[in-house]
């Protein structure tokens, strides 16, 4: 199969058929920080590989936010001038 890696970017050829986890095993890529890809469609850890099928690996990225809601591209503007419980849930058997 042919895997298409990011970060740095590179292809491999490997043999299948293989689990998604054993892939990632083969690879010594931790299952909780890399996706698996197929024919652009995201892939489960049990899902068998095959010799013809081409998949990406892609590292997870992810991100957070400050408690005023900022994070690494700035304040979120869905949440410009509103307070910070402005998202919080309802309250049982109130309207909101």
């Amino acid at each position: 199969m042919k895997v298409l890696l990011r970060n740095p970017k590179r292809e491999i050829d490997l043999s299948g058929p293989r689990t998604v986890d054993a892939l990632l095993g083969a690879l010594d890529l931790n299952r909780e920080a890399h996706l698996v890809i197929r024919n652009g469609t995201l892939v489960p850890g049990d899902e068998r590989l095959h010799d013809d099928d081409e998949v990406e690996v892609r590292p997870v990225i992810s991100g957070g936010a400050t408690p005023d809601g900022s994070g690494a591209a700035g304040p979120d503007p869905a949440r410009a001038g509103l307070p910070h419980d402005a998202f919080a849930p309802a309250p049982p058997g109130g309207d909101g």
